[in-house]
C-alpha cells in the first residue's frame, strides 16, 4: 500500500510533469516530422523536381536584377600580412595546407572506394573525384594569391573552388534525384557553369566594370538548393543529410571568419587572423565529405531514380515473382 501511494506521488511531482511536456513536445515534432514526409511522398517525382527548377529560374532572376558587382579592391588587404622565412603573409599561405590534406585524403578515399566497397557503381565516384581534385588545387591556387593578392591571381584561386561547388552539388544531384544526370551530362554542364562565372567575370574585370554576380550564384546557391534537395529527396546511398549540413555549416563559419577578419585578428592579441582560420574552417568541410564516404550506408528506401541497374535488377525480380 505504501508503495502505491509513493507511486502516485511520484506522477504528481513538477518534475514528472516536466517530463510529460517534454514527451508531448517529441511526439508533437515527430507528428510535424511525418506530416512533412507524407506532403513530399504526396508529391509527384517530376513536381519536386520542377520545385527545384522553379527556384532556380526565380534566384537566377533575381540574380539579373542586380546591378554588376566588382571586385572591391580593399578585399586584397587582409589583416595578417606578416612575412616568415621569406615567406609573405606567411600564415594566409601556410593555411592552404589544410585543403591539400583534405583533397588528397579523398582523391585516395574515391580511387580505393571500388575496393573498399564505397560505391555502388563506379560512375558514381566521378563526382567526388572532380570535387577532392578541386579541393586540392584549392591548396596551390589561394596559396599561390596570397602570396601576391590581386585580381589577376584571385582567378586562380576561385577557379578550383566553383569547380568544387559545382561537382559537389551534383553529386547529392546523382546520389538523391538521378545518378546518370548527376554522374554524367549535368555534372560536365554544372563545372563548366561553375568555371564560366570566373571566366566571365575576370573578363568584365579587364573592360573596367567587372561583375561577380554570377559567382556569387555559383557560391551561395548550393548552400539554399541542397537542403531543399534533401528534404524533397529522402532516398540516398552516400549523401546523408547530417553530413551535407555539416559541410555548408563548416563552410559558413568560414565565410563569419573572412567578414570578421581584422576583428578577430585583434581580439586573439594578433596571433591568427580571420582570414586565417576561414582556410582552416572551409577544409574541415571536404573531411566532413570524407567522412560522409567512409560511414557510407547501403540506400534507404530503395532503388534511386537513375540507378539503371538497380531498376533492371528490380524489374527481373518482379518477373521471377510473376512466373
Amino acid at each position: 500500500m505504501a508503495g502505491n501511494c509513493t507511486l502516485v506521488a511520484m506522477r504528481h511531482t513538477p518534475g514528472n510533469k516536466g517530463s510529460t511536456v517534454f514527451r508531448r513536445a517529441v511526439g508533437a515534432l515527430k507528428s510535424r516530422s511525418t506530416s512533412w514526409a507524407g506532403a513530399i511522398d504526396a508529391l509527384a517525382f517530376r513536381q519536386r523536381v520542377a520545385l527545384l527548377v522553379a527556384l532556380l529560374i526565380v534566384v537566377v532572376a533575381v540574380v539579373l536584377t542586380l546591378e554588376p558587382i566588382p571586385q572591391d579592391p580593399n578585399y586584397h588587404l587582409f589583416a595578417d600580412s606578416r612575412a616568415f622565412l621569406s615567406i609573405p603573409n606567411f600564415n594566409d599561405v601556410v593555411s592552404n595546407l589544410g585543403f591539400a590534406l583534405a583533397g588528397v585524403t579523398g582523391v585516395l578515399v574515391v580511387l580505393g572506394g571500388a575496393r573498399a566497397g564505397i560505391f555502388t557503381h563506379a560512375p558514381d565516384a566521378w563526382p567526388y573525384l572532380t570535387f577532392f581534385v578541386g579541393i586540392a588545387l584549392v591548396s596551390l591556387g589561394s596559396a599561390y594569391y596570397h602570396l601576391a593578392p590581386s585580381n589577376e591571381r584571385l582567378f586562380w584561386d576561385r577557379l578550383p573552388m566553383a569547380v568544387g561547388f559545382m561537382s559537389i552539388s551534383a553529386a547529392v544531384v546523382a546520389d538523391r534525384i538521378d545518378g546518370r544526370a548527376g554522374n554524367g551530362w549535368l555534372l560536365l554542364a554544372m563545372v563548366t557553369v561553375g568555371v564560366g562565372s570566373l571566366v566571365y567575370w575576370y573578363w568584365t574585370e579587364s573592360l573596367g566594370r567587372g561583375d561577380l554576380r554570377f559567382y556569387v550564384l555559383v557560391q551561395f546557391y548550393p548552400m539554399i538548393a541542397l537542403p531543399l534537395i534533401i528534404g524533397l529527396f529522402p532516398r540516398y546511398r552516400y549523401t546523408a543529410g547530417s553530413y551535407v549540413a555539416w559541410m555548408v555549416l563548416w563552410y559558413g563559419l568560414a565565410k563569419l571568419f573572412e567578414y570578421l577578419d581584422a576583428e578577430i585578428f585583434e581580439s586573439l592579441d594578433y596571433m591568427v587572423s580571420g582570414h586565417t582560420l576561414k582556410h582552416l574552417a572551409a577544409a574541415m568541410a571536404p573531411i566532413v565529405i570524407v567522412r560522409m564516404l567512409i560511414s557510407k550506408r547501403p540506400a534507404r528506401g530503395g532503388a534511386l531514380p537513375g540507378d539503371a541497374t538497380a531498376s533492371a535488377e528490380a524489374a527481373r525480380t518482379g518477373k521471377k515473382g510473376g512466373q
